[in-house]
Formats: C-alpha cells, structure tokens, sequence
C-alpha cells in the first residue's frame, strides 16, 4: 500500500476503516485539487515514512544525554541529527526541535525572555502579524503588554519608522518581526539597530519564510536574531511541528523554556521527521525547489493581478501573496467559497486597513508551496490565475463543476503524491 496511507494501512483498515477511508480520502482531495494555502505543502514519503514510526512510543523528557527516563540512546541519535543539521543548515549555533508547534515555539521565548505583564512589540495581526504575537485571543496578549506596528499606507509595506518610534517609546523589553501575510522581505538589519539602540531580545518569527531561507532563495534572518522561530511543515516541507535557532549566549535559557517550563515529553516521531526533512532541505533539488517557488509566487501575482485582483504591496518577494478584492466587488470570504466550489483551495485575508471585519475580509492569500512541490511551473501559474479568477466572478455556481474540470485536467499533469512514487 502507498507509503503514505502509511506502512501498516492494511492493519488500518481492518481495525477502523472510518479512519482508513478518511486517509485515502484525504490523498484523494490532495490530487483532485489545487492547493493554495501559503501555509501548507506536501511532505515526503520519507519524512512521513518517520512519523509513522515506532519512535512515537518513547517517552523522551529532557535533551540528549540527559533524559528523565531510561531507553533513550536510540532517539537521541535522532535529535542530535536534527540538531547538528539544523545548525549547519541555518548557520546557527544552536536548535532546538521540541517545540510542538510554531506557538509552542513563540511561547517558549516569551517565558525565557519576559515575565508576565513585560512589554512586547509585535506587527498587527490585521496588518500581517500573527495571532501570538500579542493578540488579545492569545496567551500573549492575555500574559503581556503588545504592542503593535503595523504598514505604511502608502506603501503598505512595514513601517520601519513606526517601529523605531514605538520602541523608542515604550522600550519594549522583546521585539517580534515576522507574521503570517508578509509579502515582501523583511529588513532584519534595521530591526536590529532598533533593538540594540532600546536594549531588547530580537525574535524573528519565520514560520512562513524558513524553508526559503534553507534554499538560499532569500537572506537569513539567523544572523541578526537573538532567536529565530519556525514551523516545519510551511515551505521546508517537514512534519507539522515547531523548531528554534538562537545564539549561544541564550541556548541554556531556551532549552529550559521549551522543556520543562512549556512543555513534557517531546514527540519524538515528530523529531525524527524534522531531522529528515532537514536532510532534504540540504540538497542542491530543495535549493532549486525555493527559487521556483519564488518564481512561481511572481508568475501567480501577476497573473491575479491580470484578473483585476490588486496585490498588496504591488507584488511579492517570497512564496505568497496577499491579493485585494474590493476592485470587482467580491470579498475574502466569497472567493474562498467559490473558489472551493471548484476544488482550489486558498484562504480569505484581511488586507491593511480593511474595512470588512476578518469574518469576512476584503483579500485572499495564496501560497506556492504545495503546488511547486507537485512540479507546477510559471505556465501553470498562469492558468491557476484563470481559474481562480473564473471561479470568483462565479456568481452563480454555475460555472463551478466546468471549472472544477479544468482544475481537474491541470493536477493530472503534476499530481499530489504521484502513483509511481507510492510503492
């Protein structure tokens, strides 16, 4: 059976066949549609060859070398190849693989660096920020004062200005650069300057952008960090999960804020996958990967663009876009529904300034992971930019299925999980 039913599938089936027909139906949605969340991508069979492993049986409380429990020489083998090759591929000196979400990560520097009710500066979530840096849903807007920058209107990109201003005002004691609806690079070098002028920690949260750093397609952030963050299973193409790099002078202090202050046992199944995706990550084919990924994001742009959907910013630097609607009078929330009518999967925005509250938001965001792993290139683009824009004009729901065809007929040349790989 394919490898990414999972090794024992037949077992699968004939203990829950509920649970085994939501695997194969999930393979099923993954190459009967276009995948466009800017969140998202596939892994390899090899990295979910790890993760459905015997490894997700061992307890494994502290570090390598320094367990809580016995039996541990076997998976700390396996975090210490993470941790070598996650050094050597961001040129940091240290990681941590434990955390077991991107948020898990965010929350272990909060609670290495502040105590609660210590200030934080952050961008807006509906400027491009995230939910945990200082949101008040959030732990980190309930356990600590945020405060938010945001975009210039003008150009709708980050208010470097702002930033300064507002740091030089509150003297916040952690500043956060990063979000989830960046479009454009982000200037480290300046967010640096600003925190060694006030005296504050420097996190750059990376989840979205990392694995274009892995690839070299875009500059690191890693030198100009105290610590940076990120997820694995964004555009490095791991296991859902979290990680953090950081300098040397801030590794013990991390180390015990992810274990024991945030966190018990780490999943070590989990970790073991992050390792391999790290290894792939290395290769000149990731390196090549990155770029078309790039490439792609221009080519979708500008292709939406073409479609009367105005990109913030004017355009991209890195894997996803943020495209406002208001210009042919249809919202976020109506396109994605649309959108999903006729099997392409993407997600509503808010945009900068937005006058439709996040239920329903006046953008989409769109993201080339997914389908440049798949093997899609800049033509494809293209035709992806047509298909969305027929499919939010769509009224009606009349022209989903014929649209949903063509999605159809474009997959099929560069499938999901293609079944020559599956064996």
């Amino acid at each position: 059976m394919s490898q990414f039913y999972g090794p024992d599938f037949d077992e699968l089936q004939a203990v829950d066949p509920e649970i085994a027909a939501v695997l194969t139906d999930e393979v099923a949605r993954l190459r009967g549609g276009l995948q466009l969340i800017a969140s998202e991508n596939l892994t390899s069979p090899a990295v979910l060859a790890a993760l459905g492993s015997t490894l997700s049986n061992k307890y494994a409380e502290g570090y390598p070398g320094k367990r809580y429990y016995g039996g541990c020489e076997v998976v700390d083998r396996a975090e210490t190849l993470g941790i070598e090759r996650a050094k050597a591929l961001f040129g940091a000196d240290h990681a941590n693989l434990q955390p077991h979400s991107g948020a898990s990560a965010n929350l272990a520097v909060y609670g290495a660096f502040l105590a609660p009710g210590e200030k934080v500066l952050a961008m807006s979530l509906p400027h491009g920020g995230h939910l945990t840096h200082g949101t008040k849903v959030s732990f980190s807007g309930k356990w600590f004062d945020a405060v938010h920058y945001g975009v210039a209107k003008a150009t709708e990109d980050i208010d470097y200005d702002q930033v300064r201003d507002l740091a030089r005002e509150h003297r916040p004691k952690l500043v956060i650069a990063g979000g989830s609806a960046i479009p454009r690079l982000i200037d480290f070098a300046a967010f640096r300057e600003i925190c060694d002028e006030i005296g504050a920690i420097f996190m750059v949260d990376a989840a979205h952008f990392i694995g274009l750093v892995a690839g070299g397609a875009i500059p690191s952030p890693v030198p100009y960090a105290d610590v940076v963050t990120f997820t694995t299973h964004k555009v490095l193409r791991g296991p859902r999960g979290g990680m953090l790099v950081c300098k040397a002078e801030h590794a013990a202090k991390l180390d015990k804020a992810v274990f024991p202050m945030m966190q018990g046992g780490p999943l070590m199944h989990a970790v073991a996958a992050k390792a391999v995706a790290l290894k792939e990550a290395a290769t000149p084919e990731f390196q090549a990967y990155t770029r078309q990924v790039i490439t792609n994001s221009i080519a979708l742009t500008d292709g939406l663009a073409a479609e009367g959907m105005r990109p913030i910013t004017g355009g991209t630097d890195t894997h996803l876009a943020l495209l406002d609607l208001q210009g042919i009078g249809v919202t976020g929330a109506e396109a994605e529904a649309r959108c999903a009518a006729a099997s392409i999967v993407l997600n509503k925005n808010a945009i900068p300034y937005d006058p439709q509250p996040p239920s329903v938001a006046s953008g989409i965001r769109v993201g080339t992971p997914s389908v440049t792993t798949q093997g899609m290139d800049e033509a494809a683009m293209k035709e992806i930019a047509g298909l969305i824009g027929r499919a939010v004009r769509d009224t009606d729901g009349t022209a989903a299925a014929g649209i949903a065809a063509d999605v159809s007929t474009l997959v099929a040349r560069a499938p999901a999980y293609p079944r020559s790989t599956a064996h």
